[in-house]
């Protein structure tokens, strides 16, 4: 069965509490003093769009998607309709990306009709769509639950003469342009580029390390894990890697945590994105297993682990209220029958201790909570 949305997308807002068990440092920790204070923030990640689309594309940057002050006016005369098709709106990943999109929308005059919310299925999103379609919006920005169960559905929007910008993913068979306008993603290789860079000034020359992966085929997770496997290869090929793939997000920490028994000589862990780290986590302490460990993606329970200064050295995160308004952008172009790229990239952002509460004002446009600023200000050393 082809795993849906909740099964696939590297979803950053999953947010479950870790277990609250104090570590016990066992034989595994050889932490170089150096690690991650060693690292340049400055110099951390790559600075362009290292990824590839889906399908090869060129990586394209958002400010390909400027406009015109002469754009802007006809937008702003023509009174464009745009509806929005989502697997789900319960994820505060999933609410920035709304946010984004209708923020920058708005500020250009073009309605949002709708919101809708497939929860994960299928079928739901199949009748979203087509309910959508029968409205007559001049434009849907949506991310697929399915990306091949859905395609002809998808396929009956170009048809309608609407136009079409996904996030994340490509419906299987869409052709560019006449299909859809652009996919707007995160450069996932780069954020595991930057997870590769951090887990290696945390490990001794001739470590081994493992990989807790997403086993199942979806760009933006492969991406990741090519991130830093090709970084460690080029820069640290001392470093020998192990993985382990998972399909299933919930069985994660049991996963993981007879990955860590039967190869004791792992001394640092990648894991594809931020939940399935705290549920690695979980099984580390559950062992009193205490060695370093990066990620994608950031959540509050993710930043509050990093800002304690555990385990949990640094994320590459996604900007999804930046991918928002890269989306609404890229929709304003293809309504003004402007051709966009293939695949939009949004930049990576590294976040360790260091700049975790600056960074999560980056990604949530808000101040950090309360339980945030308390990990830092407990931690020791302290935040920034």
């Amino acid at each position: 069965m082809k795993p849906t949305l909740r099964q696939t997308l590297p979803l950053t807002m999953l947010m479950a509490a870790a277990a609250a068990v104090s570590i016990v440092p066992s034989a595994r920790a050889e932490v170089p003093a150096t690690c991650v204070k060693g690292v340049d923030l400055a110099k951390l990640g790559p600075k362009s769009i290292v990824g590839q689309g889906p399908h090869g594309e060129k990586a394209a940057s958002p400010e390909v998607l400027a406009l015109s002050e002469a754009d802007v006016a006809k937008i702003k005369e023509k009174h464009f309709k745009v509806g929005i098709s989502m697997q789900t709106v319960n994820l505060d990943w999933s609410q920035l990306q709304i946010q984004g999109i209708t923020d920058t929308l708005k500020k250009y005059g073009v309605t949002v009709t709708g919101v809708a919310s497939a929860e994960y299925q299928v079928d739901k999103q199949i009748a979203d769509i087509e309910n959508t379609i029968q409205q007559h919006p001049d434009g849907i920005i949506s991310i697929p639950v399915d990306f091949t169960a859905t395609a002809p559905t998808y396929k009956k929007i170009a048809k309608a003469g609407i136009k079409l910008v996904l996030m994340d993913s490509i419906p299987t068979g869409l052709k560019h342009p006449e299909e859809y306008a652009t996919m707007v993603s995160a450069d996932s290789q780069g954020n595991g580029q930057i997870a590769a860079q951090i887990l290696a000034s945390c490990v001794p020359q001739g470590a081994t390390i493992g990989l807790v992966n997403f086993g199942v085929d979806y760009f933006s997770t492969n991406e990741r894990t090519k991130g830093v496997r090709g970084w460690m290869k080029a820069n640290r090929p001392d470093i020998k890697m192990k993985q382990v793939d998972f399909t299933d997000p919930p069985k994660v920490s049991q996963i993981a945590g007879d990955f860590l028994t039967g190869n004791p000589d792992i001394k640092g862990l990648f894991a594809v994105w931020d939940q399935p780290a705290l549920d690695t986590l979980s099984s580390m302490r559950a062992q009193g297993i205490d060695i370093p460990m990066t990620t994608v993606d950031l959540g509050l329970q993710s930043a509050i682990e990093i800002a304690k200064g555990g385990p949990l050295k640094a994320t590459g995160s996604q900007r999804p209220y930046d991918q928002g308004v890269a989306e609404a952008m890229a929709m304003m172009n293809a309504l003004l029958g402007k051709e966009t790229p293939g695949w939009i990239g949004v930049q990576s952002l590294p976040v360790t201790q260091s700049n975790v509460l600056e960074s999560y004002k980056t990604v949530f446009k808000k101040d950090p909570p309360a339980e945030l600023a308390d990990a830092c200000n407990k931690a020791k050393p302290a935040c920034n």
